[in-house]
């Protein structure tokens, strides 16, 4: 019997791959800084693993609502529910 792993990253290869020029992370990405209340998008940056929202959420509107440390707190609906992220800011985007 052979079992596979389905892990947090499980069925998302084409979610969050990058192309072969953009591989790589950008300093300017992890310098970013947001306002509570301001609308952000969930862009996961697939090279950095930290603070990584799950990759659902990927593309996402959302609104930051606080922050955690080096983290923002983003508030996201997802169906008829508003959910409560921990995103770094290199995993998101203004508006």
């Amino acid at each position: 019997m052979s079992w596979k792993s389905h892990g947090f990253r499980f069925k998302s290869g084409r979610k969050l791959k990058k192309k072969v020029r953009e591989r790589g992370i950008k300093i300017r990405k992890f310098l970013k800084e947001f306002n509570i209340g301001q609308k952000v998008i969930v862009d996961i940056e697939s090279a950095s693993q930290k603070g990584m929202p799950h990759p659902r959420y990927q593309g996402k509107n959302g609104v930051v609502i606080g922050k955690r440390g080096r983290a923002y707190l983003v508030q996201v609906k997802d169906g008829s529910k508003f959910k409560t992220l921990i995103s770094r800011p290199e995993h998101l985007k203004a508006i």
